[in-house]
């Protein structure tokens, strides 16, 4: 048997008229959801604790330590001259003295002490040691008197970078070998 196609078309599309048109039509019930309940704001995340500072260890070599800040002077004091390394805030923290009448060098470093304390000198070359004594030359400050010749003074002025100068019971002084340093030294000789 031989179906007529011209004949069931107009079924065919009547029948999936009402299908569409009941889709259409249905309601489908959704059961409505209960609004969300506002929670509270969330709290922020605690700051994390910050890392505990180690204390920097001493350099193993103190050609490696961090120099102290400050800067190099020269200049005339009183009937001498002097090369002096100041800190930022002014404050004279060493010093060479030329007194050339005397024939001699001061090295002056600031800080009190109620007697004779060790004082070394480190370069380049090595390290002198000296007693440095209390004074009140320029304020409280510890002194050690050279002779204008001594080898250390050219070891400072030629010290490659810094020189340091440690006193005990005092933080070590890290300082640049400037020109000033040959400067006062070329001035007592």
């Amino acid at each position: 048997m031989k179906i007529n196609r011209a004949a069931a078309a107009p079924a065919v599309t009547a029948l999936a008229a009402i299908v569409l048109l009941a889709g259409c039509s249905a309601q489908q019930v959704v059961p409505a959801r209960p609004a969300p309940t506002p929670s509270a704001a969330p709290r922020p995340a605690p700051a994390p604790a910050p890392a505990p500072t180690m204390a920097r260890p001493a350099p193993a070599d103190w050609r490696d330590a961090a120099p102290t800040p400050g800067s190099w002077s020269y200049g005339p004091l009183g009937t001498a001259s002097a090369a002096m390394f100041l800190s930022p805030m002014g404050e004279r923290l060493f010093s060479l003295v030329c007194h050339k009448e005397r024939g001699s060098l001061l090295l002056l470093r600031a800080g009190a002490a109620s007697g004779s304390l060790p004082m070394s000198v480190l370069t380049t070359s090595g390290v002198r040691p000296f007693t440095a004594q209390p004074t009140n030359e320029g304020g409280q400050a510890l002194s050690a008197n050279l002779a204008a010749g001594d080898p250390v003074l050219d070891e400072m002025a030629f010290s490659r970078g810094r020189i340091a100068v440690e006193v005990n019971g005092l933080p070590t002084l890290y300082l640049p070998a400037w020109a000033e340093i040959g400067r006062v030294i070329e001035d007592c000789r």
